[in-house]
């Protein structure tokens, strides 16, 4: 069975160039249920995004702050040198047998998140 979530909606930057950092809360990821083959969707739904966003893993069952980890395979940097003010849609597969996984967006000075979309 295939699980499909919306992990962080409607982020907009104050457009003030503060630079800021968001972390969402914790998600179940295919190590939770015991699924063998760890593969991971993330779709990153982004307008006008100046900023990284990637997302994080940990194996353990109830994390402390230092349990967590990148996962570099899903990692985005916008600079939105074009001026784009549309939506942009970014896909990444991570695989592993992740415990809960987690978005983070840092770094970011400018545009909007529109929705990050968990799939596994």
């Amino acid at each position: 069975m295939a699980n499909s979530e919306i992990i962080l909606s409607n982020q907009s930057h104050p457009g003030d160039s503060t630079v800021e950092t968001i972390t969402s809360e914790k998600f179940k990821g295919d190590g939770y249920y015991g699924r063998s083959d760890g593969l991971h969707t993330v779709q990153y739904t982004t307008d006008g995004f100046i900023g990284t966003i990637y997302m994080q893993g940990t194996l353990a069952v109830d994390p402390s702050d230092s349990d967590w980890f990148e996962l570099p395979s899903t990692k985005q940097i916008t600079e939105d040198l074009d001026n784009d003010t549309g939506n942009d849609a970014f896909i990444y597969n991570f695989t592993g047998n992740y415990v809960w996984v987690r978005a983070v967006i840092e770094n970011w000075t400018d545009g909007a998140v529109a929705s990050i979309l968990l799939n596994h």
